[in-house]
């Protein structure tokens, strides 16, 4: 009887060491499911009530740094610009202004040039960075990428130092002029020269003055506004007839061909700027008694069938070099050449801000001594379309067109696709 009464007395005693055992286990479990982590230290969790938001909806990029330099939240910006790399702030001057800040409370701002990521030409990043303290133990790093600003500061420097020096050229040639009519007053063959030197001058002011209007008003104005079908067929007539009178006197057939009845959607005073920029360019660069050909045709792609342009010319060409900067405001391939033909630099800046602004573009193919074809590249305004017939040429002097003016269109891979199309006919 008393070892049944020891047995069943050392049972309970082993019942209540294992309930006290497993009570002290699930206390410890929970203990320890509450104490924090390394990794949980640097968590959203332990910055201030409304800073994770707040640095959500920044346009800057946001890096908060713990009192041991670690990096407790960054912005994907921050991880795109580079700043961050294995969890640490990878631009030193940038983590030495936060060691002060940290230091002595004060907020710091500093410009700097960081490398740019996955390139190897060398370019570099403007970034203006921002350093303040964030509570007792964080500081918070707010970073703007100030690359695209300082790009555009610099075209408009470059673009009013360019606009000063063709302005003045005119100006001073006017002065001097009139200056040297004052003094032939006695002259009239004299003042007769050089008042028609004035002109020269006061036209090629005018025509400046004009294409920076132009200009201008391409890159504010949305021409989807105003928005219409318009027929390719008028916008090369209207072309043609701008140039006429130059071609007249070089001497230089011009000839339209390809698919009649076509219809862009644009502006139409845009449009036939554009596109009587690049048959005046023809013109103006082509030797004299050549050809100046221009051909339209539509073209299938993914995203909607597009009209092109192609004007082409048998003119000096344009080198690999130039290629690259053709359509940069103010550039010009032959500047003694441009002085010549009254050229302002801009006719093909407006071209491409056109293309642009209507949803194409404009490309070149040339080579230098064979001539240069000009694409533009539109939407088509979706209207139904005649038949593929060739539209009629216009000629300006010089012999009649013959068949090789046909092949002159499709002297380059930018124009292939026109060889098919029928030689445009020649008028008598």
């Amino acid at each position: 009887m008393d070892v049944n009464a020891a047995v069943a007395a050392a049972a309970a005693i082993a019942g209540v060491l294992t309930g006290v055992i497993a009570m002290l286990a699930f206390r410890f479990s929970e203990r320890e499911q509450k104490r924090p982590t390394r990794s949980s230290l640097h968590t959203d969790a332990v910055l201030p009530p409304g800073v994770d938001t707040v640095l959500s909806v920044l346009r800057s990029s946001a890096v908060v740094l713990d009192e041991a330099d670690a990096v407790v939240k960054a912005s994907s910006a921050a991880y795109a610009l580079g700043l961050v790399r294995g969890g640490k702030l990878a631009v030193e001057p940038m983590l030495q202004m936060a060691r002060d800040t940290r230091r002595d409370g004060e907020i710091r701002q500093v410009e700097l040039d960081l490398p740019r990521r996955g390139t190897g030409r060398g370019e570099a990043l403007a970034v203006s960075a921002r350093v303040a303290p964030l509570g007792s133990r964080l500081v918070l790093l707010l970073v703007e990428d100030l690359t695209e600003a300082r790009r555009i500061e610099a075209v408009r420097r470059d673009f009013v130092a360019n606009v000063s020096h063709e302005l003045k050229t005119p100006v001073g040639a006017l002065s001097l002029l009139s200056e040297a009519v004052m003094d032939a007053s006695d002259d009239p063959e004299a003042v007769q020269r050089f008042a028609g030197r004035m002109q020269i001058e006061a036209t090629r002011l005018t025509s400046l003055v004009q294409e920076l209007i132009d200009l201008s008003r391409v890159q504010n104005d949305d021409p989807l506004e105003d928005a219409e079908p318009v027929r390719v067929d008028e916008l090369v007539a209207e072309a043609i007839d701008r140039c006429r009178h130059q071609a007249g006197t070089k001497q230089i057939t011009m000839a339209a061909g390809g698919t009649a009845d076509l219809r862009v959607w644009g502006n139409r005073g845009q449009l036939a700027a554009a596109l009587g920029n690049l048959v005046e360019n023809a013109v103006n660069y082509s030797p004299a008694r050549t050809r100046v050909g221009i051909a339209a045709r539509s073209v299938n792609a993914p995203g909607g069938d597009h009209i092109e342009i192609a004007v082409t010319d048998q003119g000096i060409g344009i080198s690999d070099k130039d290629k690259e900067r053709i359509f940069e405001r103010f550039y010009r391939v032959d500047p003694a050449r441009s002085r010549a033909t009254g050229g302002t630099g801009l006719g093909l800046a407006i071209v491409k801000h056109v293309a642009a602004s209507h949803g194409g573009e404009v490309t070149v193919w040339s080579a230098e001594g064979q001539g240069s074809t000009f694409t533009l590249r539109l939407p088509e305004a979706g209207a139904a379309r005649g038949a593929h017939q060739p539209a009629r040429e216009t000629r300006a002097g010089g012999a009649g067109l013959d068949e090789e003016a046909g092949r002159s269109t499709s002297q380059s891979p930018e124009s292939n696709a026109y060889e098919t199309l029928p030689a445009p006919e020649v008028l008598p």
